[in-house]
């Protein structure tokens, strides 16, 4: 039996850039140097980015951020969220899903929003 998918938090450039080619599929107008220097900026305002790896393989990708407002409370928000093209419908972007939710939890979250375009 192959080993669970492995959820980790994108903290060091390599990770980072590991992430990249999935990120591509949802955000293609950004080169690889420049989503390393966006994502480190969005760093220091909160941003971090959730990777799953299924046999080494960074497959998904959930850029979020913890926050807090009057109408919310204390929240996760999901501001990116994508799952490699030839790896889809094998459960890879709602196992991420249920690690966001549980890291919201752990977190002291009330509420996770996502937003998705059609």
């Amino acid at each position: 039996m192959p080993p669970s998918p492995l959820v980790r938090i994108a903290d060091g450039e390599d990770m980072i850039r590991a992430c990249y080619p999935v990120m591509r599929e949802l955000r293609p107008d950004i080169a690889e140097d420049e989503f390393v220097s966006r994502v480190h900026a969005q760093q220091a305002q909160g941003y971090r980015l959730a990777m799953l790896e299924d046999a080494g393989e960074v497959v998904a990708v959930a850029g979020f951020r913890i926050s807090e407002n009057l109408a919310w409370g204390r929240f996760l928000y999901v501001d990116d969220m994508v799952t490699l093209a030839a790896q889809r419908s094998r459960g890879f972007g709602g196992a991420l899903l249920a690690w966001l939710r549980a890291h919201a939890r752990e977190q002291g979250c009330a509420q996770l929003h996502l937003d998705s375009g059609f």
